[in-house]
């Protein structure tokens, strides 16, 4: 029996940002052997300030208190999908869905994302394809990244890719066998500190440019040891929360500002040695609007980065996880080990009618 060759899917993303959730209608289709797509209607749907705060502590639950944030957050996600596709009126095949992370420990093979349940599927009368990470983690992977499946086969005119998110991540798209990793924690940090100041983030990176740097602050967050290992490696909240949180936190006594600016050009640096020389690089995510990030990164590296259009920033991600979700569907490998570094390339998602 032949595949099919074309898909409309609904991909829905959470990142550790907390941003809001993400959802991309978007047409799959396979031209010349090669996938192409189609953005066809997107938003971002804020979660209350209440919920907000839950999932940002949610890595300090127990066992129960998962179990009922992930039937809360799954009724709301649910809400979001039934009120999206409800107003836009359009079939889809289904949707594929990241859930939302709230522990990543891949080192003791465990990777929890909620939102990931036969529930979803029951509530808005869809296919659902979720639980992406679960299985890499098992085979010995760390579970992440898994966007750079989607950047080999839909933007490979690119050398590599960076996101800046939660976390930056980058793809070598140029290797026999693709490979990614993360780099260092971006919006999880700058968003915390912008809060601080009572602003949900930092426009353009205007408070971090009216900063000065604190040179010992700088010193030991570029001595964390986390960028001294070599990939595959990957990063959750749990790790900023025992590494930077804890740097910065001896601060305290530093305007907000001053360490604003010092931790973004701490980042700065780190991201732009990853920068090959003259190699093509697409950016994407809510950092690419960090007018004072770019600027640093650009500063430091000597890459041709290109940033796409406001559609690809936002929802580059969501796009991604509806084409691993197509790629589940068509029982296809949308996992790397040469990203993850399990056992073996593999197909993982589970499928819910």
């Amino acid at each position: 029996m032949s595949k099919k060759t074309s898909y409309r899917v609904l991909g829905v993303m959470s990142g550790t940002s907390l941003d809001g959730v993400d959802l991309s209608i978007v047409d799959f289709y396979i031209k010349k052997n090669k996938w192409k797509f189609k953005l066809l209607e997107f938003k971002t749907l804020n979660y209350n300030t209440d919920f907000k705060n839950q999932l940002s502590v949610a890595h300090n639950f127990d066992v129960n208190q998962i179990k009922k944030l992930d039937s809360e957050y799954t009724f709301i996600l649910a809400g979001m999908i039934n009120s999206f596709l409800e107003k836009l009126k359009i079939n889809i095949d289904f949707v594929s869905s990241h859930g939302h992370t709230v522990l990543h420990q891949p080192e003791k093979g465990i990777t929890i994302q909620i939102g990931n349940n036969i529930k979803l599927s029951n509530l808005i009368s869809k296919k659902v394809v979720c639980d992406f990470r679960t299985q890499d983690v098992l085979f010995g992977g760390q579970g992440a990244p898994l966007v750079p499946v989607g950047d080999y086969h839909l933007f490979s005119e690119f050398d590599y890719t960076l996101n800046l998110g939660g976390f930056a991540n980058i793809t070598n798209l140029t290797d026999q066998f693709t490979r990614a990793h993360d780099i260092c924690a971006v919006n999880t940090v700058l968003n915390k500190l912008s809060n601080e100041l009572n602003f949900d983030y930092d426009s353009e990176g205007k408070i971090a440019k009216s900063g000065n740097l604190i040179k010992d602050l700088k010193y030991e967050l570029d001595n964390i040891q986390f960028y001294k290992v070599k990939p595959p490696k990957s990063l959750g909240v749990e790790w900023v929360n025992k590494v930077v949180y804890p740097v910065l936190n001896k601060y305290k006594s530093s305007k907000l500002e001053d360490v604003l600016h010092t931790y973004l050009i701490h980042i700065s640096e780190v991201i732009s040695k990853e920068l090959p020389e003259g190699k093509k690089i697409l950016l994407s995510g809510g950092g690419s609007f960090n007018n004072f990030l770019i600027e640093k990164i650009v500063e430091k590296s000597k890459s041709v980065i290109k940033i796409p259009s406001k559609e690809i920033i936002n929802f580059k991600e969501a796009i991604i996880f509806a084409f691993i979700g197509v790629l589940r569907i068509r029982n296809e490998i949308n996992c790397f080990k040469s990203v993850t570094g399990a056992c073996k390339d593999h197909c993982s998602g589970i499928i819910y009618n």
